[in-house]
């Protein structure tokens, strides 16, 4: 990371330092969850890293609502979390698309939920089961009861 990118995820930091630890855990699990589950797959553009992605917001939803105590707060840090991390990342621009379609259907799911680890996880992989692959942008804002995906 060059200067520039250190100080947005400090500002980013910095406005809400009690997520600090949470995010830190949140993604810890997502990490380690994914690589039990799916090796090194869930790093490619298939449907293991839409799981990926929406359980890590999942996850993150969670563990700062803990300390929120409010839904939308926790969501919304998720949001302004991951969305940085994709602006940040050098993916291309599709894939930066599915990212954060997937990023907010984990954001959706825990919205409308109070899951378990197992059970959060028992559901995406229901959902990978009907994930539409994409190959423009446009297709992503036409699906958003769905999991998407790049590659097979």
């Amino acid at each position: 990371m060059n200067f520039k990118e250190l100080f947005a995820v400090f500002k980013v930091f910095i406005s809400k330092p009690r997520y600090i630890l949470p995010t830190y855990r949140a993604t810890i699990e997502t990490l380690k969850i994914c690589d039990e589950l799916y090796q090194k797959e869930h790093h490619k553009n298939g449907k293991e890293n839409a799981f990926r992605h929406a359980l890590w917001n999942y996850l993150i939803c969670r563990e700062c609502f803990r300390i929120s105590q409010s839904v939308e707060a926790a969501r919304i840090w998720s949001d302004q979390f991951t969305g940085l991390h994709e602006k940040l990342s050098p993916n291309q621009k599709l894939a930066k698309a599915m990212d954060l379609h997937n990023n907010r259907f984990g954001q959706a799911i825990f919205q409308g939920t109070n899951l378990s680890s197992k059970a959060v996880i028992t559901l995406l992989q229901e959902k990978m089961k009907s994930a539409r692959k994409v190959s423009e942008t446009k297709e992503i804002a036409k699906t958003k009861n769905n999991l998407v995906y790049i590659e097979d």
